[in-house]
């Protein structure tokens, strides 16, 4: 099981994502960082205190329709290899983190317009640079797009893997920053549909006990923030 910390970047600084109510985001108070919302720090200690050479890191302008943090993610990619989701739409946007130092570009389902956007991005990078985020709001797919939001997320995935895609993140934003632990039934239901996949869990982890139920239903890694800033893991 691979522990990938997190990173939630806004205006240059980290925030503490909860609930996925980004308006609400406050700087990091971690029991790790001695500055609140330092976020080159924060990389830092991520990298002393879990030897993780990975790195997630949500650009919260970039996913909101601003413009991504370019400076402060080629700055990061010097720490730890970086997974960006910078709000995706298209081929031009994954070059443009790639350009910066991404290690792998996150195609999250929140911004992607299509499938076919995805598949042509998986073209242009290889599938090993390429991650698809399974974006979920209380086990609902979270997205603009209409004939989207109406799959199942097992149909979702099913139609990334068709496009290219080796790893899939399923990360429900309704369970950041909570005390709900992660979704381990949404993460067998996918392993059982998809054996082959790359599954990284994100959304919820609250301890060791959680990372080790993810692990018995079948996902490779997951995404940690909050249990490390409250001392919990680490």
């Amino acid at each position: 099981m691979r522990i990938i910390p997190v990173i939630d970047l806004r205006g240059g600084k980290a925030v503490h994502g909860n609930g996925g109510d980004r308006a609400r985001y406050q700087l990091v108070d971690s029991a790790i960082l001695p500055v609140h919302g330092d976020a080159l720090a924060l990389a830092h200690a991520y990298a002393r205190l879990l030897a993780s050479s990975e790195l997630y890191v949500a650009d919260l302008d970039a996913i909101d329709g601003g413009t991504a943090q370019y400076a402060m993610h080629r700055s990061l990619s010097r720490v730890a290899r970086n997974w960006i989701d910078a709000g995706v739409r298209s081929e031009a946007d994954a070059c443009a983190l790639i350009d910066v130092g991404a290690g792998r570009v996150v195609v999250g389902l929140e911004t992607m317009p299509s499938f076919a956007v995805l598949h042509d991005i998986v073209v242009r990078l290889g599938a090993d640079r390429v991650a698809f985020s399974l974006d979920l709001r209380d086990g609902e797919p979270l997205t603009a797009v209409d004939a989207l939001r109406a799959m199942r997320p097992t149909e979702l995935v099913r139609r990334a893997v068709d496009a290219g895609t080796e790893t899939v993140i399923v990360l429900d934003l309704a369970r950041v920053g909570s005390a709900r632990g992660a979704d381990d039934v949404m993460l067998r239901e996918l392993r059982g549909a998809l054996p082959g996949v790359d599954l990284i869990a994100g959304g919820g982890v609250r301890d060791r006990a959680d990372l080790d139920r993810l692990a018995a239903a079948g996902a490779n890694g997951a995404l940690v923030a909050t249990a490390v800033h409250r001392g919990v893991l680490g």
